[in-house]
């Protein structure tokens, strides 16, 4: 299990379309991956369950992944985050 703290610089937080972007960093990948926020956890392939947590500007979350591409996928994201301004 492999797990990262992002902090979220989208002025706007995580909306509908930086969701969609992050279901489509994970959506092929055998691991199961997780994102909490305040407390609240939801599985990072769901778009409505990314939704759910409405995430702001300048909030902490957590991903959390587990699997046999767990490495290879946290780098992926990680760099997806990135390269969509969303977070550091």
């Amino acid at each position: 299990m492999v797990e990262k703290e992002f902090t979220i610089i989208d002025k706007a937080g995580i909306h509908a379309r930086p969701a969609t972007v992050l279901v489509q960093a994970v959506a092929n990948v055998a691991s199961e991956v997780y994102m909490t926020y305040n407390e609240k956890t939801v599985n990072l392939k769901s778009i409505m369950g990314i939704m759910s947590l409405g995430i702001t500007h300048g909030a902490k979350v957590k991903v959390t992944i587990s699997g046999s591409d767990e490495n290879e996928t946290m780098e992926n994201l990680s760099q997806a985050m990135k390269n969509q301004g969303l977070a550091e």
